[in-house]
């Protein structure tokens, strides 16, 4: 059909919308849709009225908890429930939305319809109808069953419940100030342990009545082999295992336990905490963890914690860990990671402080404690020295913005980690503090150290289970206070800035020197073993699995040079097939000469012969003594 050209026009500009525009070609360009936010922010005001949930743990062969909540409601109208998103001592928006299922909501015995937010997913919309005095809810949350779901909560002889996943909250409120009463059910004859008190009428536990923010910072173990033991009259260790050998902890592990909590709340001057339960599970059916609250940890290790305690240190540096952050992260907050409810994003610039120092003193309490030999503390520190000082992305990327990593990345795996950088402030914050330590003691004359940080910082008002937080200023104020010195300057130009090596200072300030030799330290032989790899990160710079899967690549190595990534695997060295054995060997025979090592490399159906160049031998990292006496980290390992 033919049209005029006006007519043409006057049709094309009908056809496009009042919000998109053309350009002058004649294209459509589209303008954003508007949106406004509706979710009431927090305010720091009482919720009327307690919330009621009830858990029924028992599924326990499909892995479901059911939930029913009842939450009272004051008045008809919009209002919005929230499932936590920003979890606490996760440092990012990690909440399993994806596996709250089967939502029902209730008013007046009649459906309510929910619409979910279209930006934040985690938030529902509801309109409570005229004379509505309560909303009555339920949904399942669904475990994973398979690791690649995510972490396994409920498996057949335990479970760890965690209020979070399990429950919705109103928005518009602090949830410090939301009441909440809850109640769970497990199965017949299993026991349970929290952080909160519970009273129990055989398998139904009543929890005290609490706040929101409360609940949440108490998950609960429950399973059917369960022992408890008293290490202090604060303190409780509490395990869950697979099988009842698993319970079978000898007097001096419980000893040495019981010095942990000793040695503890002399280093910082305080306890935060009414009582603390270690929740402590024994698995390899249930996932693992290790997750910071304040009057509790959960901790998940696999089987042979006790019963194969002389094989090496295992995972025994977990517990340490999480029982300083109830001072450290719990207590003492930075004050941007701190928020008013679950919805709030964290911002997480001050990790170095909350979990680098927390690792500073998880090994030194190890130490002092005896969980863990001092060698096999030295031995972990070199290992941790020597990752950092070859992971050559510190020459881009300032230690700072790895605090960003939860976020950027949610602990997915990297191809490049030592180009990448991961959460360094973990370990490289260890090895700040160890300098800070060193800083102190050089500067006063050996008359302070890093303990006089740690009451002063940590050790204040005893029993005080609340949030004090604090800035980077704060922080400065008190080293000053301890010794005079330039510590912002300091701070400053470990954490914001870039170089090309680790800072190790505070081994060699400290008595003692990152060294490398042929022959690896016990530690490292059984973290090697523990993780069924071979490390060779410091020759090749590779690290293999089971039957020569290659598990990661040093950027820069001669592995690098010659090609290989984390999707390679090694099918042969030097025309024989692959065995972490035949691999060490062949690096071993060509040291000092001009022969390369040769691998065959296969990368998915390809296969391709590569030459390595390398001919310095093994190299495993130890901390070699320099000072004379007892030295400056030897004192800082010594238990007090």
């Amino acid at each position: 059909m033919f049209r005029t050209p006006a007519f043409a026009a006057l049709l094309l500009a009908s056809a496009v919308p009042a919000h998109a525009q053309l350009n002058p070609a004649g294209n459509t360009l589209p303008q954003p849709v508007p949106f406004t936010d509706t979710i009431p922010a927090p305010r720091d005001i009482d919720y009327p009225g307690t919330i009621l949930l009830e858990v029924d743990a028992t599924d326990i062969q499909r892995g479901i908890f059911n939930v029913k909540e009842t939450i009272p409601v004051a008045e008809a109208g919009h209002m919005v429930l929230l499932f936590p998103k920003w979890l606490p001592g996760a440092h990012s928006p990690r909440g399993e939305i994806e596996k709250l299922a089967g939502l029902v909501i209730r008013a007046n015995g009649k459906v309510v319809p929910w619409t979910r937010d279209p930006v934040d997913v985690f938030a529902f919309h509801i309109d409570v109808p005229a004379g509505a005095k309560k909303l009555d809810v339920s949904f399942q949350f669904l475990s994973a069953t398979a690791g690649d779901q995510g972490r396994i909560v409920m498996a057949p002889s335990m479970l760890n419940l965690q209020w979070n996943s399990v429950s919705l909250y109103p928005a518009g409120y602090f949830t410090r100030r939301i009441p909440i009463q809850a109640t769970a059910k497990y199965p017949a004859g299993w026991s349970a342990a929290a952080g909160l008190p519970a009273t129990n009428n055989g398998s139904i536990y009543s929890y005290q009545r609490t706040s929101y923010e409360t609940l949440v910072d108490s998950p609960t173990f429950a399973g059917k082999y369960y022992r408890q033991w008293a290490l202090s009259p604060r303190v409780d260790l509490n395990v869950f295992a697979d099988s009842p050998e698993e319970l079978n902890a000898t007097p001096e592990q419980i000893d040495a336990h019981k010095r942990l909590v000793e040695q503890a709340t002399r280093a910082f001057g305080a306890q935060h905490y009414d009582k603390y339960e270690f929740l402590l599970a024994i698995t390899d059916t249930m996932g693992g963890i290790g997750l910071e609250h304040h009057r509790s940890s959960e901790n998940g290790v696999k089987p042979g914690y006790f019963t194969k305690w002389n094989d090496g240190a295992g995972s025994r540096n977990l517990l340490p860990h999480e029982f300083s952050h109830s001072w450290d992260g719990k207590f003492r907050r930075g004050a941007d990671l701190w928020t008013p409810d679950y919805r709030t994003p964290m911002r997480n610039s001050l990790l170095w402080v909350y979990e680098g120092q927390t690792q500073f003193w998880g090994y030194v309490l190890q130490a002092r404690s005896g969980i863990v030999t001092k060698q096999d503390t030295l031995d972990a520190y070199a290992a941790i020295a020597a990752s950092l000082d070859t992971r050559r992305a510190r020459e881009w990327r300032p230690l700072v913005d790895t605090t960003n990593d939860p976020i950027i990345s949610a602990r997915r795996p990297k191809g490049w980690t030592s180009w990448q950088r991961s959460e360094d402030y973990y370990n490289e914050g260890l090895l700040i503090w160890m300098e800070v330590d060193s800083i102190l003691r050089q500067q006063s004359g050996g008359a302070k150290s890093i303990d006089d940080f740690a009451r002063a910082f940590f050790g204040v008002r005893d029993g005080d289970w609340g949030v004090l937080t604090y800035t980077l200023d704060d922080v400065v104020q008190t080293l000053n206070g301890i010794q005079p010195y330039d510590w912002a300057g300091f701070l400053n130009s470990r954490v914001n800035g870039v170089s090309e090596r680790a800072p190790l200072a505070g081994f060699t300030n400290n008595g003692y020197r990152l060294v490398y030799s042929d022959q690896p330290t016990p530690y490292f032989v059984n973290n090697d073993r523990t993780r069924d790899q071979a490390d060779l990160s410091y020759s090749l710079g590779l690290v293999t699995g089971k039957s020569g899967s290659v598990n990661s690549v040093a950027w820069g190595s001669p592995a690098f040079d010659a090609g290989l990534t984390v999707d390679s695997s090694i099918v042969a060295v030097n025309g024989e097939s692959y065995s972490a054995d035949r691999l060490k060997a062949a690096v071993t025979a060509s040291k000092g000469n001009r022969t390369p090592i040769r691998l065959l490399v296969k990368n998915g159906d390809k296969l391709r012969e590569v030459a390595i160049d390398y001919h310095d031998g093994l190299r495993y990292p130890r901390l070699e003594k320099t000072g004379q006496g007892e030295t400056g980290l030897d004192r800082l390992l010594t238990a007090k």
